[in-house]
């Protein structure tokens, strides 16, 4: 039962049924967000009006829509979880890398983290190039879209063979986002007209720009010098010994980066003609 507020008609409304209203107006405006600029965001508003039509449909006393609706209301469970199969998935993904879940559950990015460094030691030992960016709060939608869609669990073996030399997938950056390998191939954007074009090879000049556009973190092993760089807000920790990697990793990637803005100790400055 409840407090009751006001009525209307002969319906009482309680604290209950507002706070019920409120939260779940909330959770529609949320997942509505999470899918805009996407097909299931048109399926989505879809399937609200006709969920808003099985409830109008009784009280209008449409007989025949109502028999319809309350015959096919597992019929449409199932539909509704094959049609939207992928926007579920990364809305899961999506709520298990909520600050509040990574509280419980840290062995998801932490096996990232690993296969990561594993991946990037190995590349700088072979002499290949890389370029990997790790996404966080800030979408990269756009980045991801100039690339190849992969979808994949982060493993090094995998890392290893998209940036092997006779890879089709070697050249441009990897993306990865919610814990996945996202994409490959992907364009980043370079600021022409920035002065550290002049000191910068491709490589870290992609990687600063997108680091100055976005939260995101861009490792870069250079193919030139072996050495393994971190842009981050605009600045490039060059030269890392894994151990520093693991360090800045762990408590940006995971964290944010305001908890290693004074560990980390970013540098601006550095000269590498060739990426």
């Amino acid at each position: 039962m409840g407090l009751t507020l006001f009525k209307i008609g002969f319906l009482p409304v309680t604290v209950m049924d507002v706070l019920d209203i409120a939260v779940m107006s909330y959770v529609i405006y949320r997942v509505y967000n999470f899918l805009r600029g996407t097909r299931g965001a048109q399926m989505f508003v879809g399937l609200i009006f006709i969920l808003l039509f099985s409830v109008i449909a009784p009280l209008l006393q449409m007989k025949g829509m109502t028999w319809i609706f309350e015959n096919l209301r597992t019929i449409w469970l199932l539909a509704f979880v094959i049609l939207f199969q992928p926007e579920l998935r990364r809305l899961l993904i999506n709520i298990g890398q909520n600050r509040v879940m990574r509280v419980f559950f840290k062995a998801s990015g932490s096996k990232v983290i690993d296969e990561i460094i594993k991946a990037t030691a190995e590349l700088r030992d072979r002499g290949y190039g890389a370029l990997i960016v790790l996404a966080r709060e800030t979408g990269l939608k756009n980045v991801i879209e100039t690339g190849i869609k992969i979808q994949a669990d982060v493993s090094a073996p995998l890392i290893m063979s998209i940036f092997n030399p006779r890879s089709p997938l070697h050249d441009g950056g990897l993306i990865i986002q919610n814990d996945i390998i996202a994409a490959a191939k992907c364009t980043l954007p370079i600021d022409q007209d920035s002065k550290a074009n002049i000191n910068y090879g491709t490589r870290h000049r992609a990687a600063l720009t997108l680091a100055e556009e976005t939260d995101a973190m861009i490792i870069v092993v250079s193919e030139e010098t072996g050495k393994i760089s971190v842009a981050m807000s605009g600045e490039l920790k060059y030269d890392l010994k894994e151990s520093e990697l693991l360090h800045i990793l762990t408590e940006g990637y995971r964290y944010g980066q305001s908890e290693i803005s004074d560990s980390a100790n970013f540098h601006k400055p550095f000269v590498d003609q060739k990426s």
